[in-house]
């Protein structure tokens, strides 16, 4: 069993978001600060050596935002959540972002082996206007090896607060070969979904078709694809069997609303390309 925690605080100084503290217990871990967009956005890659979550197993990431600052966070690859011996696999992240501030949450794929058992607890924390965008893909199985989901549970919790108030709860509980994996309400028998979530501003409508049209272009009828607005939040979904189009439909979706949240053109994370 390991246990592994992450802290970083971002702060604006002189019109440069910097990243002004970082404290680590175990193998998680930041690589130094890139400026791709300029001094305004600071864009770090967090790091878990070991590759891969095993049986009982601890995580805890904690980020702040402080007022005006602009981060984004991504990882080098798939997180691995490997198969369970007995014991509960767990990840806590808990995000606050100050006023004015901004935190894009954008790892990359999460895949989730077969008899994995894993408790994830994701909370943001807002401060007026604060903007946050997150953005995950789950993968059920190894697919590409021909492996299914068929047994393990998997128990994530997804909360958003603004100033106190709940605007955002989704909790969900899997097991293999249960119901909700195969029922029209949860998976409907896939085994990737994906789901991007962005707060700050509303999105236009014609923003939103145009979305859904070039979602539906890049899926070409393989998967089910949704976006919901709603009064302080948006919400895209991408429900099917590839990791590959579900990385390329969010990545479209978060291309097309970013401008909009952020005031600023989308640059694919780096990360994402290698």
């Amino acid at each position: 069993m390991l246990q592994a925690k992450l802290s970083l605080k971002f702060a604006k100084i002189d019109g440069t978001t910097r990243l002004v503290a970082r404290d680590h217990f175990g193998p998680l871990v930041v690589q130094k600060p890139l400026y791709p967009e300029g001094r305004e956005i600071c864009h770090v890659v967090i790091i878990h050596p070991p590759g891969g979550v095993v049986s009982g197993d601890q995580l805890e990431i904690t980020t702040h935002i402080d007022a005006f600052a602009n981060a984004q966070i991504t990882t080098p690859g798939a997180t691995k959540w490997y198969k369970a011996n007995g014991r509960t696999s767990q990840q806590t992240i808990r995000i606050n972002i100050n006023k004015g501030g901004a935190l894009e949450w954008a790892p990359q794929e999460t895949i989730f082996y077969n008899n994995a058992n894993i408790e994830i607890d994701h909370q943001v924390t807002l401060k007026d206007d604060a903007t946050y965008i997150g953005c995950e893909i789950l993968c059920f199985g190894r697919t590409a090896s021909g492996e299914t989901f068929n047994n393990g549970q998997i128990k994530q919790r997804t909360s958003i607060q603004r100033n106190g108030k709940m605007i955002w709860l989704e909790q969900i509980r899997l097991q293999g070969e249960s119901t909700a994996m195969h029922g029209s309400l949860a998976l409907s028998g896939k085994t990737v979904c994906a789901t991007l979530i962005l707060t700050g501003k509303t999105i236009p409508q014609p923003l939103i078709d145009l979305a859904r049209e070039e979602a539906e272009k890049i899926a070409k009828g393989s998967g089910q694809i949704g976006i919901t607005q709603l009064k302080s939040i948006a919400v895209a979904r991408y429900l099917g069997n590839s990791s590959e189009i579900a990385r390329h439909v969010m990545l479209c979706i978060w291309g097309l609303f970013r401008p909009e949240i952020l005031g600023r053109s989308a640059i694919i994370p780096r990360m994402w390309n290698t």
